[in-house]
């Protein structure tokens, strides 16, 4: 497991509290301030022979590919979208690793994520914004090709927990990424989790390998080791009947270890509410029908604070 810091900051600014319910994970933009920057200037990052300007980066559907060795040939799917799909690295990087508001497709088994979309699809699985219109776009080929270039790839360590009262005041923004308030100050974190890029600068520029600051509440990683391992004196099961024994899969179903916060509540919120459905949902259902919201954030936080 990750070190977990317990950090107790002194409020100097206070804003609003939390939303009601889960709402807070599904990162609805709040506002975008103005540029900072030139976004026809090129950009370059640590490591890379590479440039691209903001402009350039920004093109969900030719996004930037900063390590083109470190990988694969992408496919023409995960590299350049075709008519109003977005291409996948857009949002889920060539990395596989995904933002906060997207999720992980790297290590995922190809049969599951064919099932995934295949619920995309058909709208036993429902997004907010654009999966079910991408399934349906998209041929069963593209879709094999995606699964098999991110299956192929190991997840990294993308994920530091902090267990937190008050938490650095921000804002989602462009994206519907989490940033750092530009007026500083902050904010209680209260019953959420707020996950905040490492490094800004990388993080826009949409580095394969620049990840994110969970804040978690004090006490929800030790609550969601229970959760995860004993069920919770009857509460739910262990995981590991589903996910193996160290929570990295098993067979067609997907790990969850290290895996964005943010995405499991989304998931976890989705299955209980029936947003998503299909046959492996069904199974999960009756793990999660009982959890409540505190429950479904210690789950999340502790599998975040694994290493993957």
């Amino acid at each position: 497991m990750k070190n977990l810091l317990l950090i107790a900051v002194v409020a100097w600014a206070v804003a609003p509290g939390p939303g009601i319910g889960q709402e807070w994970a599904y990162q609805v933009v709040e506002f975008v301030p103005p540029s900072e920057i030139d976004i026809h200037a090129p950009r370059t990052v640590p490591g890379s022979t590479r440039s691209y300007s903001q402009e350039e980066i920004d093109d969900d559907w030719n996004p930037p590919d900063w390590f083109p060795d470190d990988h694969a040939e992408l496919p023409q799917i995960v590299a350049r979208g075709p008519g109003n799909v977005r291409a996948c690295a857009a949002c889920h990087l060539t990395s596989g690793m995904g933002h906060p508001e997207s999720s992980q497709l790297a290590g995922l088994p190809v049969a599951y994520f064919m099932r995934q979309m295949a619920d995309y699809m058909s709208g036993a699985r429902k997004d907010r914004y654009w999966m079910n219109d991408f399934a349906q776009a998209l041929s069963d080929e593209d879709i094999r090709e995606a699964a098999e270039y991110y299956a192929a790839i190991e997840p990294i360590d993308w994920v530091e927990v902090i267990e937190a009262e008050t938490v650095p005041r921000s804002y989602t923004g462009d994206g519907r990424m989490r940033f750092r308030h530009p007026d500083g100050g902050v904010e209680p974190l209260g019953r959420r989790i707020i996950e905040l890029p490492q490094n800004k600068e990388l993080v826009t520029a949409k580095h394969p390998y620049s990840g994110f600051i969970a804040y978690v509440p004090v006490g929800s990683v030790a609550r969601g080791e229970e959760l995860v391992g004993t069920g919770g004196a009857g509460k739910t099961i262990a995981c590991s009947i589903c996910h193996g024994a160290d929570l990295k899969g098993l067979g067609e179903v997907p790990g969850i270890r290290g895996v964005s916060p943010l995405y499991t509540v989304r998931q976890l919120n989705d299955i209980q509410t029936s947003d998503r459905a299909g046959i492996q949902s069904a199974l999960m259902q009756p793990t999660v029908i009982n959890l409540t919201e505190d429950d479904i954030i210690a789950v999340a936080a502790y599998l975040a604070s694994l290493d993957p």
